[in-house]
């Protein structure tokens, strides 16, 4: 692959096809992938020339791989390339966050410590519903690994790491033959103080590669080397539930690219917002839970700061789900390593902050037992899909009611050559409002209502209840569906502008290509500052930036590209929790170890208003990032015009319903119906207006105003002041 972050300056000029740029015999080509549960989303960037294709295509749930081939051809086809010419792809995938969610693992065996076995049954006592003495706590139903899998080997390792009893191999080796006549095709090895000496582990890892060939191993030294039982254990567990079908789906997409792309370089994004190799996916595929909306928060920030906002919070609609990021000044906020968990299950890896509700354009409207209407959770899916895609759907889903509502023309392109069936949309609303003693107007309003006010609490749950002010922010709504919702979200939570991305459905996309190259590796010290050996903790990050110095260099990345960030969780002698702390820059002496925790210090008064100046500082675990720089996606100028559209923008004007006066009683207003690919950089659009294009539809409500950017976004104003 290239080394990234090297334009070349070879002389350009333009075909004239859209996003199509030639006049030179090399390119940087890059593509993001990103599956999501209705659509795979595409997009292929030219680093030497700033040309961008897009695309979009039906995402294949029984095989994401099959779409992901398909749209990947069609898309060089698109961008006049091949799949051979691309350079690096990256790619976004929920395939293991749906194992977990759907309790669709593998069958795994346990080895652990002798008395140990029913760590990950116990917890930390931790009850859902705490008044409540009958209830199923989610990580014992089911459990990651059945009791009579839970193996165990008598051997014992103590701090600060001599071994006490000593590892018997021939016990090894009938705990295999035990989980071999079970079937199992996963292994989990979790000892105690295993991250603090992992020669136990490394020999049973040996010991199983010859018994059980072929079985996915999941060594808790490897996958988390931290202190605390239970979430290591529950986190290698979980690492070994989903690997093998994680790494088969891994390797058979991977064997496809190589089909169609032998030297393309591969990599996938990761929770932590990184990426990561396919060997280190398959390895740890735990890193890749709730990494397939993290794409989104990037690519959303990039649309914010390319606006001119900073802050923003970034709303993700797509088929199935809505996802939910606040990103203070740009700042991707991280989740504390111990409130990360998935489907119940404790997962210590690095996760981005976000949230993800069941609410998107594939939502299912239904009536209740109470004799209520219900939006979501459950959704259409891509197969058959809402009603109005035409592909067999009869169940009124969220797409339906906007369809009905006429803020989607039945001649309108959709994404995937789909046509709008807006009789079929219209047919299955009006069979639920039948249920409910509505007309077929009021039907629509109210799902699109219900739906708009499920975002908006979720929004307001990581927002103002974590301390952000939405009024602060503004809104990047993206994804197929954010902007048919985003104006209505915003007035809802007084926020004062709605950012929609050039390419709002291909968002998600674009953050895979914004994303930089990112490792990240970690060893417990568990030290008190003042007394701290400097130069044991600069060994330990010496070691820990070794490793990442040799991820970026198989990745060929330039010495000028790189960034290494070294951190730290620390907290005060007796402490159950820590906090992550940046290290000082240059090599850690006794001054920097002063340093870290004079900072600590004064993240927790920031944190919890007060410090304890008489305690010590512990330095619990060190962390090294190792940051491969890569270009930036920056979209081309469009065509700058006047306030004033053009006329041949309007495509056709009609009525569409819309909530007015104070009361908020649904109407009809003559909308017109812009094309977004003739809008001019600089045109002002006063609401009632729609912007259509392939991807999305935006929503301009009465009383707001909206103008293009010169990289072609639209900001609507949502302010009282924009609708007097």
């Amino acid at each position: 692959m290239p080394r990234p972050g090297r334009p070349r300056q070879d002389h350009m000029y333009s075909t004239g096809c859209i996003g199509i740029q030639t006049g030179t015999d090399e390119h940087v080509l890059r593509v993001g992938i990103d599956v999501g549960g209705t659509f795979t989303d595409l997009m292929l960037v030219d680093d030497d020339t700033g040309s961008v294709t897009v695309h979009k295509v039906p995402s294949t749930p029984a095989d994401p791989s099959v779409a992901t081939m398909q749209g990947l051809r069609e898309l060089c086809e698109l961008g006049g390339a091949t799949p051979a010419g691309v350079d690096q792809l990256l790619h976004g995938t929920t395939v293991a966050t749906n194992i977990v969610l759907e309790r669709k693992g593998s069958r795994t065996g346990m080895i652990t410590t002798k008395g140990f076995r029913d760590i990950i049954y116990i917890g930390r006592h931790r009850r859902p519903k705490t008044f409540s003495i009958y209830q199923d706590l989610p990580w014992r139903e089911p459990t990651l690994v059945p009791r009579r899998h839970r193996l165990v080997v008598d051997e014992r390792i103590v701090p600060p790491g001599d071994v006490v009893v000593p590892l018997d191999d021939d016990e090894v080796r009938a705990c295999a033959a035990r989980l071999r006549d079970a079937g199992v095709e996963a292994v989990a090895v979790c000892l105690l103080f295993s991250f603090l000496n992992p020669e136990h582990e490394r020999r049973i890892k040996a010991i199983l590669e010859e018994e059980l060939p072929g079985v996915h191993l999941s060594i808790s030294h490897e996958v988390v080397p931290q202190h605390r039982e239970y979430e290591r254990f529950s986190t290698t567990a979980l690492n070994a539930y989903i690997g093998p079908k994680t790494s088969e789906y891994l390797r058979r997409m991977h064997g496809a690219l190589r089909d169609l792309a032998p030297d393309t370089d591969f990599h996938l994004m990761a929770s932590n917002g990184g990426t990561l190799t396919v060997d280190g996916a398959v390895s740890r595929p735990a890193q890749l839970l709730m990494s397939g909306p993290v794409a989104g928060i990037v690519g959303g920030i990039a649309a914010g700061r390319s606006a001119g906002y900073e802050s923003v919070i970034t709303l993700d609609v797509g088929g199935t789900s809505a996802d939910i990021g606040v990103a203070p000044d740009a700042i991707v906020r991280m989740k504390h390593l111990y409130d990360t968990n998935l489907g119940g299950y404790e997962v210590m890896v690095p996760m981005v902050d976000l949230d993800t509700i069941g609410a998107g354009g594939g939502s299912l409207a239904r009536v209740d037992a109470g004799g209520l209407l219900r939006v979501g959770p459950s959704s259409a899916g891509a197969v058959p899909g809402p009603a109005c895609y035409g592909r067999g759907g009869t169940e009124p889903a969220a797409t339906d009611a906007q369809a009905v509502l006429g803020r989607m023309r039945p001649d309108a392109r959709l994404a995937g050559g789909l046509e709008l069936d807006v009789e079929a949309a219209r047919a299955a609303i009006g069979r639920l409002g039948d249920k409910l003693g509505l007309d077929l107007t009021e039907t629509a309003v109210g799902i699109t209502q219900i739906l708009t006010q499920n975002m908006v609490n979720a929004i307001s749950v990581n927002s103002v209840q974590k301390g952000f002010d939405p009024r602060d922010f503004s809104l990047v709504a993206f994804g197929g569906g954010g902007p048919l919702y985003g104006a209505d979200i915003a007035r809802e939570l007084s926020i004062p502008r709605v950012i929609v991305p050039p390419h709002p459905g291909i968002t998600s996309a674009m953050g895979l290509l914004d994303s930089d190259l990112k490792y990240e590796s970690q060893r417990t010290v568990m030290v008190e500052a003042p007394e701290a050996d400097a130069v044991a903790l600069e060994a330990v990050f010496a070691e820990l930036e070794a490793g990442g110095r040799a991820a970026l260099d198989a990745d060929e990345v330039a010495d000028a590209d790189r960034l290494f960030q070294r951190w730290a969780d620390c907290r005060y002698v007796g402490q159950a929790y820590e906090l992550l702390v940046p290290v000082p820059p240059g090599p850690l002496d006794e001054a920097g170890v002063l340093a870290l925790a004079e900072a600590f210090e004064q993240t927790h008064e920031r944190e919890y208003f007060y410090r304890f100046p008489e305690k010590a500082v512990q330095i619990v675990h060190l962390r090294s990032y190792a940051i491969g720089l890569m270009p930036s996606v920056t979209l081309r100028p469009i065509e700058a015009g006047d306030a004033e559209p053009p006329a041949d923008a309007v495509v056709e004007t009609r009525p569409v319903v819309f909530a007015q006066g104070d009361d908020r009683t649904p109407g009809e207003l003559a909308t017109p119906f812009y094309a977004r690919d003739r809008l001019r950089a600089g045109n002002v659009l006063t609401g009632p207006a729609i912007v259509e294009q392939l991807d999305s539809t935006t929503v301009i409500p009465p009383g707001t105003t909206a103008r293009v950017l010169p990289d072609g976004a639209i900001v609507i104003d949502v302010t009282t002041e924009a609708g007097a």
